[in-house]
């Protein structure tokens, strides 16, 4: 079983690295480039668009071919337009390649939190899942020791460093996820199980028998007896908006829309941000980036804390319970960062506001919304159309990700950065009020949500 959640987590660890690193990376792309606001907001977001487009597409997919074909087409996609981002001669080859990294991204949304959900046992589901996921902390954090990595070899190789960064660092950067995903692809390779849930929920008992023999190294004999098969339901996004699922389809998918206008839109920009609140009088561009990054890896340990905090508290106050609270504490966060524009520059006060907004956000934000979301577009839809319904919720999702990507840096410089803060915060008191009207009618807002259909194991 480790084996498996690991060959899910490994993906979502290098969403996480590219996530981060290209915040990184933008500064010096922008002068290599000679990128516009607009062009360096369509880099940033390229990726995201992808990924809107490999959720929407590849979801409905997996479950027509199945999930462990898919896990090894999306990590091999992955691989080559990595190494694509890494290679670009032009700003607009780069755009192409970030948007293919995000498809792979993107389909792998659906097919991990599909294949975790019908392979581990249900008393353990909610924990690894998010455990899965909380690997998209460990990638960001990896990427941001990464660019604080690249730049001090820079300042150490060349007596002129700023050149060198701008035309050299960001493929550096991008290079090393490049490696990453070959050695997430070594793992993929090597595992070959399909869901034993997926081959019943297609009336194909001989070999799901022997998935569930693999899975559970023991020979396990499944029959229509001991598993009833299940009228199927059309492989169409239609069935999401049906009588019987058009409310987990809300719930699964707008807060989830909503919170990543904050995640993304605030996640890929942190160091420019902090470099915007607390390092904007830094005269030497490579020291500002550096110190950026450093500020970002601090900031990005509370990814991981709240990730932590969400695996230990996602069985006590429940999918519902968790996501409003974590949508409350991410408002918080943002008002605290919105406040420290209004301290002195240079200050104490400044940096601290800083700091402690990014903190509880990223906390917060960890500990509820980016878990228990990705957690619930695999638990409310059964196994028929379930990479179907999670993939659509996703694709949702990373229609606000472009959203905030490509628009924080255009309404930033029209509104000022800490009105859009304030926006911000704004949202995530909405997605907390859906989340709490969507909620499963027979549970109430604080309890777990029961699994549509139970996977093999003990559970």
């Amino acid at each position: 079983m480790g084996l498996l959640w690991l060959l899910s987590a490994g993906l979502i660890a290098l969403d996480g690295f590219d996530f981060f690193i290209i915040g990184v990376a933008l500064p010096f792309l922008r002068q290599d480039f000679g990128l516009s606001v607009a062009a360096v907001g369509a880099v940033a977001a390229a990726a995201l668009v992808g990924a809107l487009v490999g959720s929407l597409t590849l979801g409905p997919i997996t479950d027509r071919v199945g999930r462990q074909r898919m896990l090894v087409v999306d990590i091999l996609l992955f691989v080559v337009a990595t190494a694509g981002t890494a290679l670009a001669w032009n700003a607009a080859s780069l755009i192409a390649f970030r948007f293919l990294v995000g498809v792979a991204i993107g389909a792998d949304y659906p097919i991990s939190v599909a294949y975790i959900t019908e392979n581990v046992p249900a008393r353990y589901r909610g924990r690894l899942v998010i455990g899965a996921f909380a690997f998209q902390a460990v990638g960001a954090l990896l990427g941001a020791v990464t660019g604080v990595v690249v730049l001090h070899l820079c300042r150490a190789l060349y007596a002129d460093p700023e050149p060198m960064a701008i035309h050299y660092a960001w493929r550096w950067m991008l290079g090393v996820g490049v490696a990453l995903a070959l050695g997430v692809a070594a793992v993929r390779l090597a595992i070959r199980l399909e869901s034993p849930r997926y081959h019943i929920s297609r009336g194909e008992y001989e070999a799901a028998s022997a998935a569930a023999s693999q899975l559970l190294g023991e020979a396990i004999a499944i029959t229509p007896d001991l598993e009833p098969p299940v009228n199927p339901e059309p492989i169409a996004y239609r069935t999401l908006f049906s009588p019987s699922h058009r409310r987990s389809t809300v719930l699964a998918s707008v807060p989830w829309f909503l919170q990543d206008i904050a995640t993304y839109g605030i996640g890929i920009f942190t160091p420019v941000i902090i470099a915007m609140l607390a390092f904007s009088t830094d005269i030497d561009p490579i020291v500002k980036e550096i110190n950026a990054a450093r500020g970002a890896a601090l900031v990005d340990v509370f990814l991981l804390v709240g990730f932590l905090c969400a695996v230990g508290l996602v069985d006590r106050l429940g999918r519902i319970g968790l996501q409003i609270i974590g949508f409350g504490g991410m408002a918080c966060g943002l008002l605290i960062l919105a406040a420290s524009a209004l301290a002195p520059e240079r200050s104490g006060t400044e940096a601290a506001l800083v700091v402690a907004g990014f903190l509880v956000f990223n906390l917060m934000m960890n500990a509820g919304p980016n878990s228990t979301t990705f957690l619930l577009s695999g638990e409310v839809f059964p196994t028929a159309i379930r990479a179907t319904g999670a993939g659509f919720a996703a694709a949702v999702a990373k229609a606000g990700a472009v959203l905030g990507a490509f628009g924080l840096p255009i309404v930033t410089q029209t509104w000022g950065l800490p009105l859009v803060l304030v926006g911000i915060a704004l949202l995530c008191g909405l997605a907390a009020a859906l989340t709490h009207r969507y909620r499963p009618e027979t549970e109430s807002p604080g309890l777990a949500i029961p699994p549509t259909d139970d996977c093999l194991g003990p559970g």
